[in-house]
């Protein structure tokens, strides 16, 4: 054996490197910055240069007429009482941030403004109100809010339409926020988000008699209503499309927010935003109500629950649901259940017209519902006594409701008196949703193992009309198979 040539190895020297001297101190360092706002030569040389900016006012075509009207009809409902609705502010997200600010539904309705902070006066003249906008006055050159206040001050959140330019657009008269504290508005009724400094100032309160009239009033859309609800389905049918397009990327990959953030995306794209936290949920999460983490995977074999719905800049929202399979087909347990609730969903459908109480869509896509249940022989008892007041076994699967009031809010209305919801009959200009579903979810031993974690629900938006109702979404299929075709169609699988 011969010993291998080896090649001596030598560790490398390297040359210490000099330390560079350490800069100067920047001059004043050590000193205190001052403040701006204490800094004669800055605030006034920050004043001035500027050119004029004028920024319409933000308000979409036709609401402020819509506005108008709503206020002559909670007119004709508070005769001589003042009102005072506020526009609220956004909540704090964490420390000085803040999530998006979206104003009070009934201060929205009353103005067609979206403003922070702002606050309509109604006062009695007659029979009619006079009606006074108090805004916070734009922080522009010149005021010292114009560099110093990060919330309001132009130089951080760019132009904004002034005094002026709201009372042309709104056709009402606008004023500083700051002369609300010369009135005197004794004995008002206040709405939900006049702040607590208001209140104790003028020495009023909140009245639960304004909120349950403005949401009795706001059951009955207008023609400008209806228009801002059409545009909000037909964009929510757009949004569906955009994130089916999107579902294998999701199954490869990114999951539930992948298909979350398309929606939201699309929705700020096109509107004001989701009109509410955009429910998506795969597998054993499809079961779950108000599934808004979506932070699980999309599974390929498993049903995928979209709940979604965008909000006009307007504010009108959409509220659509359909529950697609992300490999084009439903398994055989998968359109079982699928197929129950398309049976309930139409008997729902059947009795939405006017003269019909509110409630009867419910009854009736339940009993189709608990039917389905006993011939599965999951119910434990006849179907009369699920169906009464003392059973109601079948809710464990169901235990929401099957629709609601739709409008400036998804849920809307939702200060009115049970005999003026549930208990009233639909008329004519109602929007509201018809909702059934099925919940089994993973962990349900009362279910068999084939149904577990499938969650499937229909959700499809209705105006009533003087003969029957107008079906909103109804260019998205109902049935399995039209929900197979549209979906492979779109996400362009399994053709």
């Amino acid at each position: 054996m011969t010993t291998p040539m080896t090649t001596p190895t030598t560790t490398p020297t390297t040359t210490p490197q000099p330390t560079p001297p350490a800069p100067p101190r920047p001059r004043y360092a050590g000193t205190r910055p001052p403040r701006l706002t204490e800094v004669p030569a800055f605030t006034r040389a920050i004043a001035e240069g500027w050119a004029p900016t004028t920024v319409p006012a933000p308000v979409p075509p036709g609401a402020a007429a819509a506005a108008a009207e709503h206020r002559r009809r909670l007119s004709e409902q508070l005769p001589g009482r003042t009102v005072v609705v506020a526009a609220g502010r956004a909540p704090v997200r964490s420390n000085d941030t803040s999530y998006d600010f979206r104003p009070d539904s009934d201060f929205l309705w009353l103005t067609g403004c979206a403003v922070e902070d702002a606050v309509l006066v109604l006062r009695p003249r007659g029979s009619e109100h006079d009606p006074v906008l108090y805004l916070p006055a734009s922080a522009r050159p010149g005021d010292h809010r114009f560099f110093s206040d990060a919330a309001q001050g132009e130089l951080w959140v760019g132009p904004s339409a002034g005094l002026a330019e709201w009372a042309e657009a709104l056709g009402i008269p606008v004023r500083p926020l700051t002369e609300l504290d010369e009135l005197s508005l004794t004995g008002a009724d206040a709405g939900r988000r006049v702040d607590e400094t208001l209140l104790r100032r003028h020495g009023i309160a909140r009245s639960a008699e304004l909120a349950r009239v403005c949401s009795d009033l706001r059951m009955i859309k207008d023609a400008w209503e209806v228009g801002e609800l059409r545009r909000a389905v037909d964009h929510t049918v757009e949004g569906f499309a955009a994130v089916l397009a999107e579902v294998p990327t999701a199954v490869q990959r990114h999951g539930e927010r992948w298909l979350q953030g398309t929606f939201d995306r699309y929705a700020r794209a096109v509107g004001n935003g989701p009109g509410y936290a955009t429910i998506v949920g795969s597998a054993g999460r499809s079961a779950t109500l108000h599934w808004v983490r979506c932070d699980g995977p999309v599974e390929p074999d498993a049903v995928l629950l979209l709940d979604m719905g965008v909000e006009e800049r307007s504010c009108y929202t959409a509220d659509v649901t359909r529950t697609v399979p992300p490999s084009g087909r439903f398994s055989p347990a998968q359109r079982q259940v699928h197929d129950l609730v398309e049976a309930a969903h139409r008997a729902g459908l059947s009795h939405v017209r006017p003269g019909a109480q509110y409630s009867d869509f419910h009854f009736a896509a339940m009993e189709v519902i608990a039917e389905g249940l006993h011939d599965w022989g999951l119910l434990g008892m006849s179907v009369d006594e699920a169906l009464s007041p003392q059973g109601q076994l079948h809710r464990r699967y169901l235990v929401c409701g099957i629709g609601h009031h739709l409008g400036l809010d998804v849920h809307d209305c939702a200060h009115s008196d049970y005999e003026q919801y549930q208990g009233a009959t639909m008329a004519p200009g109602m929007v509201l949703t018809v909702e059934p579903g099925l919940y089994f979810h993973s962990h349900d031993l009362t279910v068999p193992p084939e149904l577990r974690g499938t969650g499937i629900r229909i959700e499809d938006d209705l105006l009533v009309t003087g003969t029957g109702a107008e079906l909103l979404s109804a260019a998205l299929p109902i049935d399995a198979d039209g929900i197979e075709r549209w979906a492979r169609e779109a996400m362009g699988v399994g053709r």
